[in-house]
């Protein structure tokens, strides 16, 4: 949890986009290890590259501040 991530060098820009994923549409590698989670959330650079995927909203909110990027709501 305490490795920081340069997502401003990889997508050029200042802010990332979180959303929620359904776990149904993820590869079989990534759902047999979402415990019965129905939705994840992606945040993805603005080109909508997905950079991480994480258990819930407020860590992919936390994420993103914490590697001084400005997470916007997208739907």
């Amino acid at each position: 949890m305490n490795t920081s991530f340069n997502f401003g060098a990889e997508t050029g820009q200042k802010f990332v986009y979180v959303l929620p994923v359904s776990v149904a549409d993820l590869p079989d590698d990534i759902r047999a290890q979402a415990d019965g989670i129905q939705t994840l959330y992606s945040v993805n650079s603005p080109d909508g590259s997905r950079l991480a995927l994480v258990r819930d909203r407020a860590t992919a909110f936390a994420l993103a501040l914490q590697n001084d990027l400005a997470p916007v709501n997208a739907h």
